[in-house]
């Protein structure tokens, strides 16, 4: 069998590593840093722990795949999961609050109707029915199949255009649907949430951005115990189960190539490493100049994290999400508030992560915008000022320390010419093939899940693969 290394350690890689083992390949996995996980890290100090990544987990199905598919013990065995009720509470700029259930559409619609009157539930209804299109035409090439080889069908919007008389009228980006189909500034920043908590701005996004919240509130949102950081333990234990090793504190500076194809990999320090495929987790296109196309998403955001503890017990009507709309020159962010004994000392405390979307900049000064994070998640936290024992901030250079990129990757989007489409999984230089959020089919849990099961369905079964089913 082949000698595989995987450079990174990250979940797309791991998920990678570990069902290629499984087809009995040798591999090895060269981790830059000192763990495992990439950007699925944690924070913890004086008995508090936040997750430093995502905080919930959408389309489980994709990990509960990967450990059928790699053990006896199914994912449930091996971490605790809850569907999150409510799925989100909204708090929005005029004062306005919503609490929107879990995997609920109609539950949606009559909870939009009782908080923004009458209609608001049924125009939100009418434009998921509207993303349920758009997910449909291309669920399979963008999430469960190869790239392929030629993707400009992707590049055209497959978001419904609405008719106007007797006439359809495009939509090209996601705000204009807000604008002309939501007709509610509250609704309207609904749908520019979602977008922004990927990574991508409304104004620019295209308007298949709406398969984004039809997604979520269509296959519900996940709370992994003990935060989702026990998701990548998860994965690396399955990952040692079946012999992958691991070799940490090691970077690997560039890709070999032997009579036109990848033959293995030099280390820092100028050791060589031979190998008949290389899977690469790393940002595209660190490490493969000239091996990669001139087509692969950047967007050009990140997040800030900051970690919150407070001194007195969670109130019992707290969500475990809440979702904070900008106002006063505040930004939108999203507070989590996970009711877990394993993030805080004990029940006299509590441990909340907030995060935003930014730009990334180097001239930003960071610790003034957390403070007004926290200020907006103050709308969410009852008595927030008064309670909080000390903070955390993580800033887009800490991303960068830990991933590689300062930028967060998001999910393939069709649409806006191409633009939004990652790299391929199958790279120009044969025998190597990139996996993780840089790669298709792009960033979040669930996507970076799929490209290490799309690369390690290339390498076991070549032409003949067509994708997962």
């Amino acid at each position: 069998m082949a000698r595989i290394v995987v450079i990174g350690a990250g979940l797309g890689a791991m998920a990678a590593a570990a069902r290629l083992a499984v087809a009995g390949h040798t591999v090895t996995v060269y981790e830059k840093t000192s763990t495992y996980g990439g950007a699925v890290g944690r924070f913890e100090r004086d008995g508090f722990a936040f997750d430093t990544g995502p905080g919930l987990l959408h389309l489980p199905a994709v990990y509960r795949d990967l450990f059928v598919k790699t053990g006896k013990e199914p994912l449930e065995e091996c971490v605790s999961l809850t569907q999150v009720d409510p799925a989100a509470r909204h708090v929005f700029a005029d004062g306005t609050r919503v609490d929107l259930p879990n995997a609920s559409r109609a539950g949606t619609v009559a909870a939009l109707d009782a908080a923004l009157g009458a209609g608001a539930g049924e125009r939100w209804g009418d434009f998921l029915t509207r993303a349920r299109e758009a997910w449909d035409r291309t669920r399979r090439p963008l999430l469960e199949e190869p790239q392929p080889a030629d993707p400009a069908p992707l590049s055209r919007e497959p978001y419904p255009a609405l008719k106007a008389g007797l006439l359809r009228r495009p939509t090209t980006t996601l705000a204009q649907v807000g604008a002309r189909e939501l007709r509610d500034p509250r609704l309207a920043a609904l749908l520019d949430a979602y977008a922004w908590s990927y990574g991508f701005d409304p104004a620019s996004a295209p308007a298949s951005a709406a398969v984004l919240p039809y997604m979520e509130q269509t296959f519900g949102s996940w709370y992994v115990g003990g935060g989702l950081r026990a998701l990548a333990d998860a994965v690396y234990e399955r990952c040692r189960k079946r012999r992958v090793e691991f070799v940490f504190d090691t970077p690997v500076e560039d890709v070999l190539e032997k009579d036109g194809r990848a033959a293995g990999v030099r280390l820092a320090g100028g050791e060589t490493v031979e190998a008949d495929h290389v899977v690469s987790g790393a940002p595209v296109p660190a490490l493969h100049h000239g091996r990669v196309p001139p087509r692969h998403q950047m967007n050009g955001t990140s997040r800030v994290t900051v970690g919150l503890a407070l001194r007195g017990p969670r109130e019992a009507d707290a969500a475990h999400r809440a979702v904070v709309h900008a106002e006063g020159g505040r930004p939108t962010v999203t507070v989590l508030r996970p009711d877990d004994p394993a993030l805080r000392p004990d029940g006299a405390y509590e441990s909340v992560t907030v995060t935003a979307t930014v730009r990334t900049s180097p001239e930003q000064e960071w610790e003034p915008f957390a403070d007004r994070m926290v200020e907006a998640a103050g709308r969410a936290v009852p008595g927030l000022a008064e309670r909080l024992l000390w903070r955390h901030v993580r800033t887009p250079e800490a991303v960068r320390r830990d991933t590689g990129a300062a930028e967060v990757p998001g999910p393939a989007l069709a649409g806006a010419g191409g633009r939004l489409l990652p790299a391929a999984n199958r790279s120009p230089l044969p025998g190597l093939y990139f996996a993780g959020g840089w790669s298709h089919p792009g960033g979040g849990l669930a996507h970076a899940g799929m490209s290490g099961a799309l690369v390690a369905g290339l390498i076991v079964e070549g032409a003949d693969f067509r994708g997962s089913r």
